[in-house]
């Protein structure tokens, strides 16, 4: 699933150690498992072999753009082909390429400022970016924001535009920049006396991002410089500056280093049977990319998660309504009274460092579901009438950008797709994961956005399940914080008026950790959810109808707020 905005686990790689936090959890899994034959049955088995396999580490965290992503593809495509699904791709394969590129900030950035020089990496970075390109600095004035996150002494939008908005940062914390100096050429965090090594490793990491449109707007980068490069800008200290004071003129601009980085969705067909439908499809699809490697470098596996299991169960806010200060302040104490005692863990087990994210929930748990759901109606009794059109995304930790990809470049008239189903982080659930947890635990989403047929259709549908779900659809209420209608690839096919329904077990201590590991994986609720997809994806695809789309359409170029 796609970062969400107020995680409550960036900080746990550094958290203390002491005391003991444990919780009751089943016999545990192994770390490896070699691959075994699956069936046409959907069964914890077999999403157990697939899993292993596919969040290996091998496969370096399938972030999109590089190569073990591209291993990854591979293993789906060959499993499309081996249960006989029809190639829907590019050209007569399983692959849709999608214009990916790597964009790397240059140690050759060199700007000057009255005679002086700011040079790359020594006196000034650039974060990585996902817009088109950042603004010109060249003939740029400097003037001064304040502090960064304060909105009382701040600049106006119109003072801030066109400018290089210099701030500077709260004391032990990043804060990100506010909507006010969106319009400015770049805005510079001034960091101390010298870069830290998180600091110069975040520049040297590569944006992976869709090449961008020649008419796309160009955007404000985000910098970090030093006190001497801030004191160059200003022409002077900073202490004692008033907001709105105006700088030195800056000459030169960023450069960065782009290449080609090939990434690709997977899609895949399977006929329908009815001479009528068959030219009609249901969607179902997952995302296959994840965020690859730990950029700080490697941290202890095993306390990290046992303490992110305990702090997020601690943070945890379903209803998703705001703290109020005292809450907020109850819950600081709460988190920083969770501790891990590394001795006793290491006592069991040598330590063992790790900086993998191999995404084995996020999504590796949804694309091992998909091909599951996609084997068992290839080798199975049930024949439906309309095609199935199954399709494993890129790039959905980049912004959606496979699935916006597809929907806007189809490889099957986009009027031909009558609902999409999408399933992402679909291997936790239990309680020692959420509070709402159980064996039936379920979150929908967007289910009865565009269609209630296919919301009631979906609930119907779960009735008939051996064991129905139960559905929490808390985190698809209009507003809700977390915005998850909005973040996940379904809503790319919901912004073209096709209906949708998502879903998901949710966020849990693992989410975008190296922790997130098969070993962690409940298999028997995800098989259950997969035959959950396989009979609503039967019912829709019989239908005699498209699914009625009785609610307003949205803006396929606009913005999405739930």
């Amino acid at each position: 699933m796609r970062l969400r905005t107020l995680a409550p686990l960036g900080a746990l790689a550094f958290l203390p150690v002491a005391g003991l936090a444990q919780a009751q959890a089943p016999a545990p899994l192994p770390l490896k498992r070699a691959a075994q034959p699956t069936s046409a049955a959907i069964s914890a088995g077999d999403l157990m072999s697939r899993l292993y396999v596919f969040a290996d580490d091998s496969m370096m965290g399938r972030e999109a753009g590089t190569p073990g992503h591209m291993k990854g593809t591979a293993y789906i495509a060959a499993e499309a082909r081996r249960i006989g699904l029809v190639p829907a791709g590019d050209n007569g394969t399983y692959f849709q390429n999608v214009p990916f590129i790597s964009r790397r900030f240059a140690s050759s950035t060199l700007l000057t400022v009255d005679g002086g020089a700011l040079a790359g990496f020594t006196d000034v970075i650039a974060t990585p970016f996902r817009g088109a390109g950042a603004r010109s600095l060249d003939g740029v004035q400097a003037i001064y924001g304040g502090v960064a996150g304060d909105t009382v002494n701040a600049l106006t939008a119109e003072q801030a535009t066109g400018k290089l908005v210099v701030l500077t940062l709260p004391q032990g914390r990043a804060v990100r920049p506010t909507a006010n100096v969106a319009g400015a050429a770049a805005v510079a965090l001034v960091g101390g006396e010298e870069f830290t090594p998180q600091l110069l490793t975040l520049a040297r990491t590569p944006t992976m991002t869709l090449r961008p449109a020649a008419d796309a707007p160009l955007s404000a980068a985000t910098l970090y410089i030093t006190n001497r490069a801030a004191q160059t800008l200003m022409g002077a200290p900073l202490a004692g500056l008033a907001v709105g004071t105006v700088g030195k003129t800056v000459h030169g601009n960023l450069v960065y280093t782009v290449t080609d980085a090939p990434t690709r969705n997977v899609v895949a067909i399977l006929p329908g049977t009815d001479a009528r439908l068959k030219g009609e499809y249901v969607a179902v699809g997952a995302h296959s990319d994840h965020v690859g490697l730990r950029a700080a470098g490697p941290v202890d596996h095993d306390s990290l998660h046992l303490a992110g299991r305990e702090r997020w169960l601690a943070s945890e806010n379903p209803s998703g309504a705001r703290l109020s200060p005292e809450q907020q302040a109850a819950l600081r104490t709460r988190l920083a009274a969770i501790h891990v005692n590394v001795d006793s863990l290491h006592a069991a087990r040598p330590a063992r460092p790790d900086s993998i994210n191999n995404g084995a929930d996020d999504d590796g748990s949804g694309t091992v579901t998909v091909l599951e759901v996609a084997e068992a109606f290839a080798k199975g009794r049930a024949k439906p009438k309309r095609s199935i059109l199954f399709v494993w995304h890129t790039g959905e930790e980049k912004g959606l950008l496979g699935s916006r990809w597809f929907a806007d470049h189809p490889t099957v008239p986009r009027d031909s797709i009558v609902a999409q189903i999408n399933i992402d982080m679909v291997g936790r659930g239990a309680a020692r994961d959420l509070a709402a947890g159980s064996p039936t635990y379920l979150q929908l989403v967007g289910s009865r956005r565009l269609s209630t047929e296919l919301g009631d259709l979906t609930e119907t549908v779960n009735r008939s399940q051996p064991m129905p779900f139960t559905l929490d659809y808390a985190f698809d209420a209009n507003g809700h914080p977390e915005n998850i209608y909005c973040r996940s690839d379904h809503y790319n096919y919901a912004r073209y008026g096709i209906p949708v329904v998502f879903m998901t077990t949710g966020l849990h201590g693992d989410y975008h950790q190296v922790t997130d590991e098969p070993q962690y994986i409940d298999y028997p609720h995800m098989a259950r959810i997969g035959r959950f997809v396989f009979d609503l994806t039967d019912r829709v695809a019989g239908l005699d109808h498209r699914p009625v789309v009785d609610k307003e359409k949205p803006d396929p170029n606009g913005s999405c707020r739930q």
